[in-house]
């Protein structure tokens, strides 16, 4: 009688954790990833100066300037992703989660 329930409950579990296809509209922007005016502007600018750093001739530069030129993409690389926010939860994080939820409710 115990392996029935415990081979139903992992039947159920299973079935639980299978992924659905959202029919949700996808529009709207939602609240944590919504950026503001202003730090799309900076994030804009930002992708301009990639671009530029990108199109440069950089065969008659000096290897210190071309130094400089990764450390500064490097920095705007780190800012364009400081600045795009969000909250990342992994599939290990959602699961515990889940199952605390389970087992206090």
């Amino acid at each position: 009688m115990k392996k029935i329930a415990l081979c139903l409950m992992t039947a159920c579990m299973l079935l639980a954790f299978n992924p659905f296809q959202s029919m949700a509209a996808t529009t709207a922007p939602s609240a944590l990833v919504a950026t503001t005016p202003t730090g799309a502007k900076e994030a804009k600018t930002l992708l301009l100066r990639l671009e530029v750093i990108k199109n440069m001739d950089k065969s008659n530069l000096t290897s210190v300037e071309k130094k400089s030129l990764r450390k500064e993409v490097r920095s705007i690389k780190t800012q364009l992703r400081e600045s795009n926010g969000g909250v990342y939860l992994s599939v290990g994080a959602v699961i515990i989660i889940l199952l605390l939820l389970i087992i206090l409710l």
